[in-house]
């Protein structure tokens, strides 16, 4: 038991713990409204999809945050390249008889009776290993070219582009961007974050204008008003849902959007439901507890001496601040569509229990913070 677990520390930082809680019953609670009508439709059972949520997500999750709570999150600086290498492994067996193709990518992997998404398992994954390499005090990897720079371009990149090839833009964005945010404040010179950015926005630029789905959100998002039944349907119904929520919302299980109007009303379009339902009060509330958190997490790192575990922390609160952001904004019409599900509450086995994991660990951190 030494391997993992480590005496001393103190009391875990209790309030992020009871957001996390909050964040995962209100997913919960939100899913049962949001799916009921599809799941009668499809299955015959108004409760499918919260049945499938609380089997392959909460308990899975349970589990994953109770490992990440009781490891010592130190553990992880050993173990980071072997998870980083089995993360891809997984990733590319994607592209094998094992994986399962789904709306026109590749991104779900079936072994024996398990399904799940090895892309999630990457948001913990590619942040251990990234927080591990820039702690490494041998090597100067923050500011130095050729072992810092360089190598960071490559890891990133190699990562970046076996995600892509799913496709799995969104999750690139989040990613990526995650580790610049830790690369910089690690230390890195702003010249070496400008050349990331630069070379992150031509790559998105050229991906843009050589794959047609991915123009055609761009265009919907630029253009929707004027193509209320084409490529800008699905943000304009998200904007119609919001808007008829006004206020206090249409009240809890009422939404109409949901039941003719939304395209995946349990995943891509679930904080579109959240307005309808709880309108602008519920809305930005849950806007507030997402920003309340992140917050919490960056003054927790902020507090810590050690820099893998502040790295950690780093990364971890950047993927969720990014990722509900990105769903939010796109929803909301700020930025375009880009298909990222809410952190806790989307429909999506593999991220609620990824999710909670990252918490497990989070809260592991805050013990001896």
């Amino acid at each position: 038991m030494k391997i993992f677990y480590r005496k001393g520390g103190h009391s875990p930082d209790y309030v992020i713990i009871t957001t996390f809680l909050l964040l995962v019953i209100f997913g919960l609670v939100m899913l049962a409204s949001a799916s009921s009508h599809l799941g009668k439709v499809r299955f015959d059972d108004s409760y499918y999809y919260l049945k499938h949520q609380l089997i392959r997500g909460l308990l899975v999750g349970i589990l994953g945050f109770t490992a990440g709570y009781f490891i010592y999150y130190r553990r992880y600086q050993d173990w980071a390249f072997i998870l980083l290498l089995l993360s891809l492994g997984l990733l590319l067996l994607v592209f094998t008889k094992f994986g399962i193709a789904s709306g026109g990518a590749e991104r779900w992997l079936r072994l024996g009776p398990i399904t799940f998404q090895p892309a999630e398992i990457m948001k913990i994954t590619y942040i251990l290993y990234l927080a591990a390499w820039l702690s490494n005090s041998k090597l100067n990897r923050r500011k130095n070219l050729y072992e810092g720079f360089i190598p960071f371009l490559i890891i990133s990149g190699m990562v970046g582009g076996i995600l892509t090839l799913q496709p799995a833009t969104s999750t690139v964005a989040i990613l990526l961007g995650s580790g610049l945010v830790m690369y910089f404040l690690s230390g890195a010179p702003w010249k070496y974050v400008f050349g990331t950015i630069s070379l992150g926005l031509l790559a998105l630029a050229l991906l843009v204008l050589i794959t047609p789905y991915r123009f055609e959100r761009v265009l919907g998002f630029l253009k929707y008003s004027s193509n209320e039944e084409g490529i800008g349907y699905h943000l304009n119904q998200s904007l119609i849902a919001i808007g008829s929520g006004q206020v206090w919302g249409v009240g809890y299980g009422q939404s109409t959007a949901k039941v003719k109007f939304l395209p995946d009303p349990i995943a891509d379009s679930v904080f579109a439901v959240i307005g309808q339902e709880l309108g602008f009060v519920g809305s930005a509330t849950l806007v507030i507890v997402f920003g309340f958190l992140v917050i919490k997490i960056f003054w927790l790192a902020k507090s810590l001496r050690d820099t893998f575990g502040k790295m950690l922390l780093i990364g971890f609160g950047t993927i969720i601040a990014g990722q509900a952001f990105m769903h939010m904004a796109a929803i909301s019409g700020i930025v375009p569509l880009t298909g990222v599900p809410l952190p806790f509450i989307s429909f999506g086995g593999t991220a609620l229990a990824v999710f909670m994991t990252m918490a497990g660990i989070i809260a592991n951190i805050s013990k001896y913070s």
